[in-house]
């Protein structure tokens, strides 16, 4: 489904991404993970249009959209989610997921971005009511926000960024099956990028790991885990993460 190729986002001098290739197949769900600047959420900008690489190729159903606006990859069926929810405080619940439905593969009419609002609504458990308020939402429920306008726009292919931050444990193990379902109950493929690696291992297929802007391991879970480099990286920035990594693996 997707193909990514040669991959390199420079900033002036200093490079983010450096010469990242990786595929994801239809229907599953690769996990991408590493510590804070290693380069996963400048892929993300690359992959949805925020930001233009500087060399490589992105191929999605065999398409080149590197480059592409991102109003232009949503219509290709690439949708994704942002870390930190900014919805429309002075519109309702449902008017944010429906203003996203238009942006959608199918949904730019009004009875299509309506239909795309409630089904997406109905998966993440949020209200479909028409005048609920985006006030009354915790944590959970802007992550569930967020999630929802991603589906509203009818995506083939899900960037679901740092889906757990903010929540309690029990909220991550909802918010992780949720994930699974969506890939399971809509057949929708999912980017999953984490930094609470003990939820998404047990979710994900395949796991890719970034340091510094390189590509440093890949594979299955266990594969992973078990990779002196990506123990190394988590033992010297963050042990709790690397302890939890390495227990539910």
């Amino acid at each position: 489904m997707l193909e990514v190729a040669g991959l390199i986002k420079r900033f002036g001098g200093f490079t983010a991404v450096g010469n990242i290739s990786f595929r994801v197949d239809q229907g599953e769900i690769l996990g991408l993970i590493g510590p804070n600047g290693s380069g996963k959420s400048t892929i993300f900008n690359m992959l949805s249009g925020t930001f233009a690489p500087t060399a490589g190729s992105i191929r999605f159903e065999g398409r080149e959209i590197a480059g592409m606006k991102p109003h232009r990859i949503i219509h290709q069926g690439i949708g994704r989610t942002f870390q930190i929810p900014r919805p429309f405080r002075r519109l309702s619940i449902f008017e944010n997921v429906v203003l996203a439905g238009y942006y959608g593969s199918n949904g730019t009419t009004k009875s299509g971005a309506f239909d795309a609002a409630e089904k997406a609504l109905d998966m993440v458990g949020l209200p479909s009511d028409r005048t609920a308020p985006v006030s009354g939402l915790g944590a959970a429920g802007l992550k569930k926000l967020e999630l929802a306008k991603a589906l509203a726009t009818q995506p083939k292919l899900l960037l679901a960024d740092e889906s757990l931050g903010g929540l309690d444990e029990t909220e991550m193990d909802q918010a992780a099956d949720m994930l699974h379902r969506i890939r399971s109950e809509l057949g929708i493929t999912i980017i999953w990028v984490e930094h609470i690696m003990g939820v998404l291992m047990r979710v994900v297929d395949r796991v890719m790991v970034l340091d510094h802007g390189e590509k440093i391991a890949e594979g299955l879970p266990r594969e992973v885990a078990a990779d002196p480099r990506v123990i190394e990286v988590y033992l010297g920035t963050d042990a709790a993460d690397a302890q939890a990594f390495a227990e539910r693996v």
